[in-house]
């Protein structure tokens, strides 16, 4: 029973969307259910509001087309053979699904989709009881839109008591759809609920069969559970429950390692914390495209090199030579594997590679040419490595924290300099190419390369010299080749 909060909430939330009124009408006046249903009445009765409309039917696919048709301002197929039609009105977009209930071959990476008659039966086959709430909507005289809670599992008492539970046997609901086993974890990190034991003992005995689940579904879901506001208890979930092993294995094989710098706590609780000071900075550095997938990925993998490149040292000390840059590679390799796009991989193993420069930068002894090579190195990823490098310094050690935090705060204020005197942002020769060939009297080739190359190195060494400069040094390299 909806306490009268709640209730205020979800009429609220109804009354909001007038297409949705429209809709009711056309549904009920054909003699089809449609109820609203999953994540909108969830958030609603948490007393957070979205903008995404999903709503079940009666109907068929082909009934829904019919009974949208001329109406809608757009319609897309977003899966017929998952009954699922998609609309546009206005600002609203909304997906219709026909009741289903579907079931996976236990070899098959797609569902066997069969159409149900029930709003009842379609709740069942929903992941979890708190997404298994639904409205069923209906129209009395004039504009108005009535609804009935519908919650046939105890949604509304788990909500209640934060908990995630499945409809059916959590071994059934995992059996059926591999991939509720990952949003299990990412609804730890989303909603800040805890797993029942069913959930996660079934997890536990029913890793493997993720397996079945295409790359970029796995990948999907990953990228939810990073960017959740704090998605550190759900990666734990996909740790302990073994998901990770087929997910990510690089992040549970951190646990087995000791960090030399943090000997308080292993390598793996390190790179957590270092997500959350990420994620805090991400914050305060007003990142633009925050939450930063990129960002996280890079934050929580930086040390992924370290159990290969671990030593054991006379008196007991421990390194991890070159572990950036094994590190980088066990990145690049992982990523691709779960098909993120090419441009996310080489950015976040360029962080992964670049994380420990910073540390040759002493007590701010860099000349300015290793200032210009940083920024080089770094390109369009500056702003995602001042926060990585910020966010890698975990130590318990206050006077070490702040005299790391203030020697990078001169280290960023050495760059703007140089970037308002230099152009940073776009590091180039003083000669173009054109130019090159014009002074030299040479035509395209290796050669007009290997002189930008050259000049670049000049450039960064020494800053802008100026045309006249550049071509006396262009000039004195040529002859110095003995061409």
């Amino acid at each position: 029973m909806l306490r009268d909060e709640e209730r205020a909430r979800v009429d609220a939330l109804v009354r909001s969307e007038p297409v949705l009124v429209e809709l009711a009408r056309r549904f009920g006046g054909a003699g089809f259910e449609l109820a609203l249903v999953g994540g909108p009445v969830r958030d609603a009765l948490m007393g957070r509001l979205r903008q995404d409309w999903d709503l079940t039917t009666s109907a068929r696919p082909e009934d829904i087309e019919r009974l949208i048709a001329g109406w809608a301002d757009a319609v897309w197929d977003v899966g017929r053979e998952f009954g699922t039609i998609a609309l546009r009105k206005g600002a609203a977009d909304v997906e219709i699904t026909t009741y289903r209930s579907d079931e996976y071959d236990l070899s098959s990476r797609k569902p066997q989709v069969r159409f149900g008659d029930s709003l009842i039966g379609d709740l069942s086959r929903r992941d979890f009881t708190v997404n298994a709430m639904a409205l069923l909507l209906r129209t009395a005289d004039g504009d108005d839109v009535q609804w009935d809670f519908v919650d046939p599992h105890g949604g509304l008492a788990d909500l209640a008591s934060q908990t995630l539970r499945t409809p059916v046997a959590a071994a059934i609901s995992f059996g059926d759809d591999p991939l509720r086993m990952m949003r299990a974890a990412r609804f730890v990190a989303q909603l800040e609920f805890k797993a029942d034991p069913e959930v996660t003992a079934a997890i536990e005995a029913m890793a493997d069969r993720l397996d079945i689940i295409s790359a970029e579904r796995v990948r999907d879901e990953l990228v939810k559970l990073i960017c959740s506001d704090h998605p550190v208890p759900g990666l734990r979930v996909l740790v302990e429950t073994g998901l990770a092993d087929r997910v990510l294995p690089e992040l549970p094989a951190l646990k087995l390692e000791s960090d030399e710098h943090h000997r308080h706590k292993d390598v793996y609780e390190h790179s957590l914390t270092v997500l959350e000071q990420a994620i805090m900075l991400e914050r305060l550095r007003d990142v633009p495209d925050a939450p930063d997938a990129v960002l996280r990925l890079a934050a929580l993998l930086h040390d992924i090199g370290k159990p290969k490149t671990r030593r054991f040292q006379p008196g007991g000390t421990v390194t991890f030579h070159h572990h950036d840059v094994v590190g980088a590679k066990l990145a690049r390799k992982r990523l691709r594997e779960l098909r993120f796009s090419n441009d996310d991989v080489d950015d976040i193993a360029r962080l992964v590679e670049l994380h420990l420069r910073f540390h040759g930068y002493g007590a701010g002894e860099w000349t300015d040419s290793a200032v210009r090579r940083y920024v080089r190195d770094a390109g369009d990823q500056l702003e995602r490595l001042h926060i990585l490098t910020r966010a890698d310094c975990t130590t318990r050690n206050q006077r070490k924290a702040a005299r790391l935090q203030r020697t990078y705060d001169e280290l960023e204020e050495r760059i703007a300099v140089l970037a308002e005197q230099e152009e940073l942002s776009a590091l180039r020769p003083d000669l173009d190419g054109n130019q090159i060939m014009q002074i030299l009297g040479i035509g395209a080739g290796r050669e007009v390369g290997e002189a930008y190359k050259f000049l670049l190195e000049l450039r960064l060494e020494k800053g802008p010299l100026g045309t006249d400069a550049a071509t006396d040094a262009l000039k004195a390299w040529w002859a110095s080749r003995g061409t």
